[in-house]
């Protein structure tokens, strides 16, 4: 009488490149096949939108008088952020909300996202916090931090010569 196993017989594939034989070889694309699975889906870059959160896009530039940050926030009113301003560093705080909720709908792909966000920039230099402006308009924020004018003196051009 034959004995019959319980476990199914699995079909090996015959290897592409001599290299596959290697065992090595064989669990280094087991591995990355493995990670591949388990992340597809996630956003994998630093500081970027994840699990839904949102995280607004900021620009920030500096000439010689000022600083200039601006901020992506599609779909917020100036009601819903909160700026603030230390010694060093400007915080700018907020909530992106949902518009509305529709029972029922169901979602193949949902790419927007919601939620509370707090985006902190340090400051490189003295500001003069009595002329510091944010404007709101369609949807982008634009914080001016003017230098004061000690902070301004204290920069010193310094000539490049080529060799």
């Amino acid at each position: 009488m034959a004995k019959k196993t319980i476990v199914p017989v699995q079909k090996q594939s015959i290897p592409a490149r001599r290299e596959e034989l290697h065992p090595f070889s064989l669990l280094r694309q087991e591995m990355n096949s493995l990670f591949d699975n388990f992340l597809r889906g996630f956003e994998m870059e630093p500081f970027e939108t994840r699990f839904g959160a949102f995280s607004p896009r900021v620009d920030i530039a500096e000439t010689d008088k000022e600083i200039k940050i601006t901020v992506e926030l599609p779909g917020m009113e100036d009601k819903d952020v909160d700026v603030s301003l230390t010694k060093d560093m400007l915080t700018i705080k907020g909530e992106k909300k949902e518009e509305k909720e529709e029972k029922g709908k169901s979602f193949y792909r949902m790419e927007r996202s919601y939620g509370s966000f707090s985006r902190s920039v340090p400051l490189p230099t003295e500001i003069d916090t009595n002329k510091v402006k944010a404007d709101f308009k369609k949807g982008i924020l634009t914080v001016t931090l003017p230098k004061t004018l000690q902070a301004i003196k204290e920069t010193k051009k310094i000539q490049v010569k080529a060799e």
